[in-house]
């Protein structure tokens, strides 16, 4: 639509699209709103809509993904969680630890991510773990915990649904629900995650192309819910110096096929503590908008991936150098831009 487009232009256009027995998703962006049309099993002719008051132009969409493509939008998508946008010019910090443990120890950890300058908390109240015997999370309490934090220190919370039985719960009490990797082609829990309101992160799958992640995200729109982070968090390949192979290239290709935000999860991707660092400074070079870290009071303490995590005063630093890093970036565009 143009940039000037009025509301009642834009629902006399979402009016044509499903008398044409097609369904519009709207999408709104920072200058311009985009309608996309699913539910057509072959080439709409442009022409339909091009002389339609408030419309810019029709373009027809050549991606499987459609939503997701910047053919349909090509701008980017700044998804909001708990009135922090992600996906603008500043780099979100999202931190804290793998599993919520106890009340004390999820309120010591945002208390941690707060003074580091993390603007948002993670923290598991459901564990999908390889070994049935590991600790599985505290369920609801660990999500009541959560909330408490988010009280004391207005951290917004990211918090991972496992299935569609405990979607709503965690849904209830999270500001962002996370759809993990494990979950990545769970197309019945990514249908019930574009039934929600609330913002979903979607990890990228172990084994995952592109494109499939992509079609992932896709299936969130496809349902109505526009609000998706992508995040890359490391893929299994060959190597075993690391737990994952973290495939920073995705970022910038991620960014030139979608108009969704890419952020980093350093800490699954490597596994391992002393690598977390350098590795976040690269995905903040290579344009990631954000990251998601473990962080942990007592990271050897910890009864779930203690050994990637990051003690307080290591990301501290860690947040510190990636803003330096940004920064940098920032300035350089400003002076290209100026030249």
């Amino acid at each position: 639509m143009k940039a000037q487009a009025r509301s009642e232009e834009i629902e006399r256009v979402c009016e044509r699209i499903t008398a044409l027995g097609f369904k519009p998703h709207i999408i709104p962006g920072e200058q311009r709103t985009a309608i996309g049309i699913t539910g057509n099993s072959g080439p709409v002719d442009p022409a339909e809509f091009e002389d339609m008051p408030g419309v810019a132009e029709a373009i027809r969409v050549s991606k499987a993904y459609k939503l997701v493509s910047r053919e349909t939008k090509p701008e980017n998508t700044i998804v909001r969680v708990n009135g922090v946008p992600i996906g603008g010019e500043e780099i979100v910090l999202c931190g804290g630890p793998c599993s919520v443990e106890t009340r004390e120890q999820i309120l010591e950890s945002a208390r941690v991510v707060k003074a580091g300058g993390g603007q948002l908390l993670r923290g598991g109240a459901y564990k999908p773990r390889t070994s049935p015997y590991s600790f599985q999370g505290l369920g609801e309490d660990g999500l009541r915990y959560l909330a408490a934090a988010r009280d004391e220190t207005g951290l917004g919370i990211v918090t991972e649904a496992i299935d569609v039985e405990t979607f709503e719960l965690v849904e209830r009490y999270a500001d962002c629900v996370q759809i993990g990797a494990r979950n990545m082609q769970n197309f019945s829990l990514l249908r019930r995650a574009g039934r929600s309101r609330k913002p979903i992160l979607l990890k990228r799958g172990m084994s995952s192309t592109l494109e499939e992640f992509l079609m992932a995200a896709e299936y969130i729109l496809a349902d109505g819910n526009y609000n998706v982070i992508l995040c890359e968090r490391g893929v299994r390949t060959f190597a075993d110096h690391t737990r994952n192979t973290l495939d920073l290239s995705v970022v910038p290709a991620a960014q030139s096929l979608s108009h969704l935000p890419i952020i980093v999860d350093p800490s699954h991707g490597t596994g391992k503590r002393d690598k977390v660092l350098p590795m976040s400074l690269a995905a903040i070079a290579a344009g990631a908008s954000g990251l998601i870290v473990e962080v942990h009071p007592a990271p050897d303490k910890a009864l779930s991936d203690g050994y990637q995590s990051l003690d307080p005063e290591q990301f501290a630093e860690l947040a510190d150098d990636c803003r330096a890093i940004s920064e940098l970036l920032r300035a350089r565009h400003r002076m290209t831009a100026v030249r």
